[in-house]
């Protein structure tokens, strides 16, 4: 990302030929208006992804800082409890 206030250059990116090929397919089918707007797409795409992967990482951080300072259960308690809890919901909906 740029710094605040950064007047962001121009991008010229060389996508070889089978993804160019691909781009121009998708503007000339009419899914996309131009070739930047299936760049764009697809960069926000990436955003995304990395903004899950961020999250992901954070959440195994928390996961090795639980376990290291002890906050664990055994599996065997948590699947037991789980089966319980679902088991009930099961005989629940049945009635």
């Amino acid at each position: 990302m740029g710094f605040l206030g950064e007047i962001p250059m121009p991008i010229s990116a060389d996508l070889g030929n089978t993804l160019e090929a691909y781009v121009a397919d998708l503007v000339k089918t009419g899914r996309y208006h131009s070739k930047s707007e299936v760049l764009r797409e697809g960069v926000r795409l990436v955003q995304e992804r990395e903004a899950r992967l961020a999250a992901l990482d954070a959440s195994i951080a928390r996961g090795l800082a639980d376990v290291e300072a002890g906050r664990v259960k055994p599996a065997g308690a948590v699947f037991d409890r789980l089966e319980a809890k679902y088991q009930a919901q099961s005989k629940a909906e049945r009635g």
